[in-house]
């Protein structure tokens, strides 16, 4: 399919600018599942959803900020290779999640960024719903990442998407770690809220733990 083609020409591309710019270092606590994975890393740079794709060669489906898709060309390039969209606004969540369930049903991993939003420098959002709520409604496991960057190679442009003000955080070379933690494993009720708010606050705390030892790994690199 057209899809499959772009979505590797697409990661061969990712894969060659990572190693000509970026000192990526990818480590893993265990081996990857072999069905889909519902992956939930922290978001310090807009260019996370690009390079997360390098954690495995399976394709994946990235859960993306709607106006991003609204860029000529790199939308519609997003679209054939089935990212998902993430559309703000009240009654949206469920039919985004809703999406997310019918991708991991057909066999194909998701990548969700658990704080909603571009994490502030040196630290992390809080923790949204969306993770366990979409853990427990697929039944799949769930990887947590930990990712760390040097924030002072970050460039933060204002620009404006689609009639609305945005700051794009550019990462474009530096050190650039990643930490694939184990696999985690849910059940439960999606809608029996103090069991959807542990689940969420477990997945961050781990991806916390996580980005601390990519973060340590660029300092030992320093020395």
């Amino acid at each position: 399919m057209i899809s499959e083609l772009l979505y590797k020409a697409g990661r061969i591309v990712i894969g060659s600018y990572a190693r000509l710019m970026l000192k990526m270092d990818v480590q893993w606590h265990d081996q990857l599942p072999e069905g889909p994975v519902l992956y939930a890393a922290n978001h310090p740079s807009t260019t996370d959803p690009i390079f997360i794709h390098l954690i495995s060669r399976k394709p994946m489906s990235v859960m993306i900020n709607s106006k991003i898709f609204t860029i000529p060309v790199l939308g519609a390039y997003m679209r054939k290779i089935k990212q998902i969209k993430v559309i703000r606004g009240e009654g949206q969540s469920d039919k985004v999640l809703k999406q997310a369930v019918r991708m991991l049903a057909a066999g194909r991993s998701v990548v969700i960024f658990p704080e909603g939003a571009i994490s502030p420098p040196e630290g992390f959002a809080p923790v949204h719903s969306g993770v366990a709520r979409l853990a427990l409604q697929s039944d799949v496991p769930v990887v947590p990442i930990g990712i760390h960057l040097q924030d002072e190679n970050c460039k933060r442009v204002p620009t404006t998407i689609d009639g609305a003000p945005e700051v794009i955080t550019w990462y474009l070379r530096g050190a650039y770690a990643i930490t694939v933690g184990k696999p985690l494993h849910f059940q439960g009720d999606a809608d029996h809220r103090p069991t959807v708010k542990s689940i969420a606050e477990n997945v961050m705390g781990q991806i916390h733990s996580l980005a601390r030892e990519s973060k340590l790994r660029v300092q030992l690199r320093k020395i």
